[in-house]
C-alpha cells in the first residue's frame, strides 16, 4: 500500500537521509508511529538519472541493524542457499518479477529494463533493498526480504516495533525540498 507524500512527509525524509529526497513518488511503508520508512522512487530521477532501486529504505535504525546484518555474512550465506534450494530460488526469481513489474507501472527506463535491485535474482547484494521491497511489497512476496525483516524484529523489534522515541513534528520548513527520490 502507497499513500501520496505530504510536505511533512518530505521533510521527515530529508531529516532521516539528511539530504534533500530525489524522484520520491510515494510512502510505500511507515513504521508504526506514521514515519516514512520507505519511499517509492521513480525509476528515472528528476537529472534523467536511470534510478533502479524502486523501494528505497529512509530509517536510519533499520538500516545501521541492516549493515549489521549484512557485515555478518549473512548475504553470502543467502546466496548459498539460493544455489542449494530450488524453492527458494523460484521464489526470488518471482520476487524480482513482481519488483520489475511495480517499477513498469511508474515508468519504462530502457536503461535498467530487467534489473531489480538487491541482487535479485540470482544472488544477494543488498538487504536494504530486498527489506524495502517486503515491507513495500507486504509479507510472502520476497522471502529473502521477508527473512532479513524477521532477523530485525528478533534483534531490535523493527519494524513491528518503533525504535523512535517520539514522532517528532519536523521543524516549520517553507523550503521541503525538491520533492524527488531517496
Amino acid at each position: 500500500m502507497t499513500d501520496e507524500p505530504t510536505e511533512r512527509d518530505l521533510r521527515t525524509i530529508r531529516e532521516l537521509l539528511g539530504r534533500v529526497p530525489r524522484g520520491v513518488v510515494s510512502i510505500a511503508h511507515r513504521c508504526t508511529c506514521g514515519r516514512p520508512d520507505v519511499v517509492e522512487t521513480a525509476p528515472r530521477l528528476p537529472d534523467g538519472t536511470p534510478f533502479p532501486t524502486t523501494y528505497y529504505l529512509t530509517d536510519p535504525f533499520a538500516a545501521a541493524l541492516l549493515s549489521t546484518l549484512e557485515a555478518s555474512g549473512l548475504m553470502r550465506e543467502m546466496t548459498q542457499r539460493l544455489a542449494d534450494d530450488p524453492a527458494l530460488a523460484a521464489a526470488y526469481a518471482a520476487a524480482h518479477e513482481d519488483y520489475l513489474r511495480r517499477r513498469e507501472r511508474l515508468g519504462h527506463v530502457e536503461e535498467i529494463e530487467g534489473v531489480s535491485a538487491g541482487g535479485m535474482p540470482t544472488r544477494v547484494k543488498c538487504l536494504h533493498a530486498l527489506a524495502g521491497h517486503a515491507l513495500a511489497a507486504g509479507p510472502g512476496v520476497n522471502p529473502l526480504g521477508d527473512e532479513a525483516l524477521a532477523l530485525l524484529a528478533e534483534r531490535g523489534g523493527w519494524p513491528a516495533t518503533c525504535p523512535h522515541t517520539a514522532l517528532d513534528a519536523p521543524a516549520d520548513d517553507p523550503d521541503p525540498g525538491e520533492g524527488g527520490g531517496a
